[in-house]
């Protein structure tokens, strides 16, 4: 049995360890990234505060607890993203043997079932000041943590996921074995509305997921 942290993989190794293999997109997600939501007024506003705090106080030289703090969290906060039935969690744990290994790590965030404590994961989210980091790759942290939450819940529904380098926002999804990422989404224009509309679009598609 191999032991691995989460930090340690890339697409690469993913790929060539679990079949896994990247596809230019796949329906769910094209259907999550569609989500159709309509932003209100004073929603347009705070998120152009947000937006402009980013971009008019440093955002770019942010490391990863400020731009958790500063903006990702405040955003998601904003979308109401927790319910009774799942939440958005910070800095857990997963573990998980896959074939012969042991994959543990720390989640940047996660949406999982559960009130006060992570049960089913269904999005997992990681968070990077620059493109490359000495402590991993982005996108491969990502994905295997989404493996990772596949697994846990042992059936054949999609697991959605996010990383973001800086300013730049990209989703995706897993579904079997095979992963979808989407173009980049900027957070200093009116993409901001686009991202809070697909983060809404998060919580309607988990909704339905776990009924």
């Amino acid at each position: 049995m191999i032991k691995s942290n989460f930090r340690e993989w890339t697409l690469d190794s993913i790929d060539e360890a679990f079949g896994t293999q990247q596809v230019d997109t796949l329906p769910v997600l094209e259907e999550w990234l569609s989500y159709s939501y309509q932003i209100n007024d004073y929603e347009r506003t705070y998120l152009t505060k947000l937006a402009n705090n980013f971009l008019y106080h440093g955002g770019d030289d942010w490391n990863e607890v400020e731009l958790e703090n500063k903006f990702i969290s405040p955003l998601f906060v904003f979308s109401e993203i927790d319910s009774k039935s799942f939440a958005y969690f910070l800095e857990r744990e997963l573990s998980v043997t896959i074939d012969n290994y042991e994959l543990s790590g720390k989640v940047d965030g996660m949406i999982a079932t559960g009130y006060r404590s992570p049960k089913k994961p269904y999005f997992c989210f990681n968070e990077y000041k620059r493109g490359t980091d000495p402590n991993g790759d982005p996108k491969g942290q990502a994905l295997i943590a989404m493996l990772a939450a596949q697994n846990l819940n042992s059936n054949q529904k999609p697991i959605f996921g996010c990383f973001v380098i800086g300013r730049s926002w990209y989703f995706l999804v897993l579904q079997d074995n095979l992963y979808a990422i989407s173009n980049v989404y900027t957070c200093t224009d009116e993409e901001i509305f686009d991202i809070y509309r697909i983060i809404k679009g998060l919580r309607h598609h988990i909704a339905l997921l776990i009924q």
